[in-house]
């Protein structure tokens, strides 16, 4: 009885959900949205290896929103997708060359595109290889919209990437890195970025969880950046977000993946929930939904 009902559920607000989905869409139009973003974290990793084609696949195939994913650069100067600094958890580097902490930045990208970053995974995923950002891209943006992690580069070799492939606001642009914001926006006045926060210490000293929190102050310094959504963990709350939305700015949470969780999220009003378990969020989104447009029944 219960799983119908689920359907049932799902089969009502489907069409709800899946509004964004008919064609990839810019990135104005995204942060239009009238209903909460679904992101893939690092595209599905729950299902494949982080940041490969395949968990991006599987996103995609999932219906996600946007597929998140993150980039250093390579010896040379060349975005590559991979979330550490270092080659060990993700690939089979230590295997070809040993050692270990091997940097990503000190190997050419000739190099590196020939590791294989699924057999860490899972078997069935041995011989998947490590992408550059253009591969990744070009990959996604056909059936769906990227969003672009930097961990490590500078401002100007992101920008003139996604201006040669005609991506300016195509993909959606986010960083730890504020000044790394700034020298974006200054680059490109035009391009919708994310300011990824808190940051854990400021000048010297470690912030309290209280300090993390989503704040006017916060919400201050995002503006200052140039960005235009502020990509916070979970400490956020109503007062937050509503400031945010008085401001034209969205609110984005990371990594949510906890059913109970996403539903508080959304009830507060939050614009996107980054998650390693798309599925998981569908569903809590069609509840959400499902409760915001339901009407009681006449007693």
């Amino acid at each position: 009885m219960k799983q119908f009902v689920f359907s049932g559920l799902v089969a009502a607000v489907l069409p709800l959900l899946m509004t964004a989905q008919a064609q990839p869409l810019p990135a104005p139009s995204l942060l239009s949205s009238t209903r909460p973003l679904v992101i893939g974290h690092r595209g599905y990793p729950s299902l494949a290896p982080e940041n490969s084609l395949a968990s991006f696949d599987t996103a995609l195939k999932a219906g996600v929103d946007l597929v998140e994913l993150d980039y250093h650069h390579s010896q040379e100067g060349t975005p590559v997708v991979i979330h550490d600094g270092t080659l060990d958890r993700t690939t089979d580097a230590l295997q070809r060359w040993g050692g270990k902490d091997l940097p990503v930045a000190q190997r050419p990208v000739r190099d590196l595109v020939g590791l294989d970053v699924g057999s860490w995974f899972k078997p069935t995923f041995a011989g998947e290889r490590l992408p550059t950002l253009e591969a990744a891209l070009d990959f996604i943006q056909p059936r769906g919209t990227t969003l672009i992690e930097r961990k490590g580069g500078d401002a100007a070799t992101l920008a003139q990437l996604l201006r040669r492939k005609s991506l300016v606001n195509r993909v959606v642009v986010q960083s730890f890195d504020w000044d790394f914001l700034r020298a974006y926006r200054a680059l490109d006045p035009a391009q919708i970025l994310g300011a990824l926060g808190p940051v854990g210490s400021r000048q010297g000293r470690k912030l309290t969880d209280a300090e993390k929190e989503l704040s006017s102050a916060w919400l201050d310094e995002v503006r200052a950046t140039g960005a235009q959504i502020a990509v916070w963990n979970r400490q956020v709350n109503r007062a937050a977000v509503d400031d945010a939305h008085s401001r034209g700015l969205r609110v984005w949470v990371y990594t949510i993946n906890d059913e109970a969780e996403a539903q508080r999220l959304l009830t507060l009003g939050v614009d996107g929930l980054i998650t390693d378990h798309p599925a998981l969020l569908w569903k809590a989104l069609a509840l959400h939904l499902h409760a915001a447009t339901s009407t009681p029944r006449p007693q």
